[in-house]
């Protein structure tokens, strides 16, 4: 036991939250003077209620030793349906582009999502560390697994934040083959999970326009293929080295979401191909990372967390960043640390200092 954390992965989070907030800071600027009449509205709420609590939960959660979460589990997986659930009361639940996912008490405002995914982590890392005997059972692993999604799908496809779920169903189907699951399990969830997609198409016609702009980008370039279209103009724009900072023209409300799950186009545009290599290399390493610590981690519970936490940044940002460039259908998924969200950025260097502490016991 080195007692002492993982300092590449120390550097690497201090890395990705300093650039974040300065790619925000150049992709808010134009809706930030558009909305408010100044040009830094946005990042200075970014890095007051997103950074700076991020930060204060990043070494809270570090000097916590990473067990103690184990006995937490229940109760926040509890606390986060309760949370979800309170989004469906009038007084409480807000929305914004015609979904309700943020809680507003007073002038506090949040999205309970955001904090299930690390709920979510925890609780299938500590469930399947109980339960690592009969993880390849069909009746007491499978099946409790699959009703544990449907729960949470239940509460996500209300919202309706598909997205969200997706990341979460990707991330607990890899941490349950990591933890005893079998292939052909594998498979059936697959399978299912095709069928659900199938019929959450059927509910809402506008996933169906987004898989047809995904195989003919063309396809309604002025109405659901619009986004797209103008974030593969950003990132054809951009060429090998990009326009240069704050340079980008895009954000200059051509491109929808500019801060948000367009943010990646906005950054490829100014920094170039060249620039997107190196931020996706930066997530790689924070991946690899996570995942020594996790191979190295001294009990099965740290393992899974770890590599829970580590698999959940790299879902969600190979799903942003290949949406955004037309690899897969477009997604309202934020991309860690850059996108603009203080649920988000906070929340997820909470779970930094969780995976730090794990790094202190290897």
């Amino acid at each position: 036991m080195q007692n002492t954390l993982d300092k590449p992965l120390l550097y690497i989070i201090i890395i990705l939250l300093v650039g974040g907030l300065l790619i925000l800071a150049s992709s808010s600027l134009a809706l930030s003077y558009k909305n408010f009449g100044i040009l830094h509205y946005y990042i200075l709420k970014q890095i007051l209620f997103g950074a700076l609590v991020g930060i204060v939960a990043l070494f809270g959660t570090l000097l916590i030793p990473y067990r103690f979460w184990k006995k937490l589990a229940v109760p926040m997986m509890i606390t986060s349906l309760i949370l979800l659930a309170l989004l469906f009361m009038p007084e409480l639940g807000y929305s914004s582009g015609g979904a309700k996912r943020w809680l507003q008490f007073g002038p506090l405002i949040f999205q309970p999502s955001e904090i299930l995914k690390f709920s979510f982590i925890i609780y299938l890392a500590s469930w399947l560390d109980v339960r690592r005997q009969e993880v390849a059972s069909i009746s007491q692993g499978m099946m409790p697994f699959v009703i544990m999604l449907g729960i949470v799908g239940i509460f996500l496809i209300m919202q309706p934040d598909v997205g969200t779920l997706g990341v979460i169903i990707f991330t607990a189907a890899i941490l349950y083959f990591l933890g005893g699951g079998r292939m052909y399990q594998m498979i059936t969830l697959f399978t299912f999970g095709l069928v659900i997609l199938y019929f959450l198409i059927q509910m809402a016609p506008y996933r169906l326009a987004r898989i047809l702009v995904f195989f003919n980008p063309g396809f309604d370039s002025q109405g659901a293929g619009y986004q797209i279209s103008q974030a593969l103009i950003a990132i054809g724009s951009g060429g090998f080295f990009g326009l240069g900072f704050g340079k980008g023209l895009q954000k200059y409300s051509y491109l929808p979401e500019p801060m948000g799950d367009s943010i990646f186009a906005i950054f490829s545009e100014e920094m170039g191909f060249l620039g997107a290599l190196i931020l996706i290399c930066f997530f790689a390493f924070l991946f690899w990372r996570g995942l020594y610590i996790a191979k190295h981690a001294p009990d099965t519970f740290g393992k899974l967390l770890a590599a829970g936490i580590s698999v959940g940044i790299m879902v969600q940002t190979f799903i942003n960043t290949a949406a955004i460039s037309g690899l897969l259908p477009l997604t309202g998924i934020p991309l860690p640390f850059i996108s603009y969200g203080g649920t988000s950025l906070a929340v997820t260097l909470a779970s930094m200092g969780v995976l730090l502490n794990i790094s202190k016991h290897i």
